[in-house]
């Protein structure tokens, strides 16, 4: 077994003890501290896809999570609320069912990423970077003049949605359930990236021209990429917004995507387990030093500017070593 792999298995194991212990320790809080931590590492798999695997640097990502979000929030805010989406020219009423909700979340985000791919993929470099950019804050504006649903004061959801088996108010269930679709995410991300696809993916990302004399498209290589990665990270929205049982525009802002991406390079751009490493060193960061002090994100700052200047591999690389597995 590599060094890489015995990385992520502690991640995993950690993932799988701390809430135990704190089911033992009646600690309800860092069980909801855990699943912020699970949920955030699902929607930095989904930008890793994009980013580590597919070279692209996109400041647009809070789109997905924040589509995914809103998906769950109007659906179960009609579904409270017992009046339909839609009535004509048929009736679509809203759901508290998580299945449901997910699948609409991935759906609604992965069509925005093929629409957002499909402009943004005819540039490269910072200019891909300002079209992604310019999105989410399109998308953004119309989430805070969307009076409907909140507008800037966000939409509240007062009982959490429902998954076949689980009461998904139990702070253990809701967090295994988190915990499970990461795992699913990762095994799949796994396969992904090995599979004849990804090996393209990665070609594309590193050498296009040379994909190119051999047949295939690195934009439409890419632009696969990118859709797959929206759908992953509007799963998180989804999840993240069950949470919170609100959902708001600041999901779908510049900052969010800025955090979505400092949980990839903390962790490891381009590493299987990179995402979840970052995102839970981030919650962790997050929850201790703020206590410190209100201006803790300079701290984080010093930890990014380290990682970036002395761990190329982001934490994951500097304990592992600098090459790529994918174990």
């Amino acid at each position: 077994m590599s060094r890489e792999a015995l990385v992520n298995s502690a991640a995993l194991l950690l993932l799988v003890a701390v809430p135990v212990w704190a089911l033992w320790a009646d600690e309800p809080f860092t069980i909801t501290l855990a699943t912020r931590a699970v949920i955030f590492a699902l929607a930095a798999a989904g930008l890793n896809i994009a980013l580590g695997w597919g070279g692209m640097v996109s400041l647009g990502h809070a789109v997905y999570f924040g589509l995914g979000g809103y998906a769950m929030g109007v659906l179960a805010f009609h579904a409270q609320n017992y009046t339909p989406l839609m009535d004509w020219p048929f009736t679509i009423t809203g759901t508290k069912s998580m299945p449901v909700i997910w699948l609409v979340a991935m759906i609604s985000s992965a069509v925005a990423a093929l629409v957002i791919g499909l402009l943004a993929l005819r540039t490269s470099g910072v200019y891909f970077i300002m079209i992604t950019l310019a999105f989410g804050q399109m998308v953004f504006f119309f989430a805070i003049s969307w009076p409907t649903y909140g507008g800037e004061d966000g939409l509240s959801i007062y009982v959490r949605n429902s998954f076949p088996g689980l009461n998904t108010l139990v702070p253990i269930e809701f967090y295994g359930l988190c915990l499970s679709v990461l795992c699913v995410i990762l095994f799949l991300n796994a396969r992904l990236i090995r599979s004849p696809f990804g090996l393209a993916l990665n070609a594309a990302r590193q050498v296009p021209h040379r994909v190119e004399t051999v047949g295939m498209n690195p934009t439409r290589l890419k632009l696969s990429a990118l859709v797959i990665s929206g759908a992953v990270t509007g799963l998180a929205g989804a999840l993240f917004a069950d949470l919170n049982r609100f959902v708001s525009p600041t999901m779908l802002s510049w900052q969010m995507s800025g955090e979505i991406m400092v949980f990839v390079i903390i962790g490891g751009v381009g590493r299987l387990f990179g995402p979840v490493v970052g995102a839970c060193l981030f919650v962790l960061l997050e929850h201790f030093l703020g206590g410190v002090s209100e201006y803790w994100q300079v701290f984080l700052g010093l930890v990014l500017l380290g990682i970036v200047l002395f761990g190329h591999g982001g934490v994951v690389g500097m304990i592992a070593g600098r090459g790529r597995t994918h174990d």
